[in-house]
């Protein structure tokens, strides 16, 4: 494994994701934001949950395409389209799912959520992007 997930004491101490990944390797993967859509660019969800959990597996396919697994992801960013606190719930919703799915382990990655205005296309609701690292 190339990536190694931590806890650091003195950080913000919660499960859903490690706020540090030590990775090692010889490849940097850097996976364009990926969406809730099928390769045909239709939609998969119309939920945030649902949202997450195809972005995600978009994610994980892009990952795998590139010769690595989910186990290599050192980093994920999500945007959010009119993110409000109160929406994290349905995020870690999404992601419980991938986690289930698509072989994501707990903690997930480092993560950082921002709100956005919107995306590329009307009804899309969450982008994420990764980076990980490949031997």
């Amino acid at each position: 494994m190339t990536v190694h997930l931590s806890h650091p004491e003195g950080l913000l101490q919660q499960s859903d994701y490690a706020p540090v990944a030590l990775a090692t390797g010889s490849r940097i993967l850097l996976l364009a934001g990926q969406v809730a859509v099928t390769p045909a660019g239709e939609l998969t969800a119309t939920d945030l949950a649902g949202q997450v959990h195809s972005a995600l597996h978009n994610v994980a396919t892009g990952v795998r395409g590139a010769g690595g697994d989910v186990a290599d992801i050192a980093r994920l960013t999500c945007y959010v389209v009119d993110w409000a606190p109160e929406m994290a719930d349905a995020l870690m919703a999404g992601i419980s799912r991938a986690q289930g799915s698509d072989g994501f382990g707990s903690p997930m990655p480092p993560l950082t959520v921002i709100g956005i205005q919107a995306l590329w296309s009307p009804g899309i609701l969450v982008e994420i992007e990764a980076i990980g690292v490949l031997d």
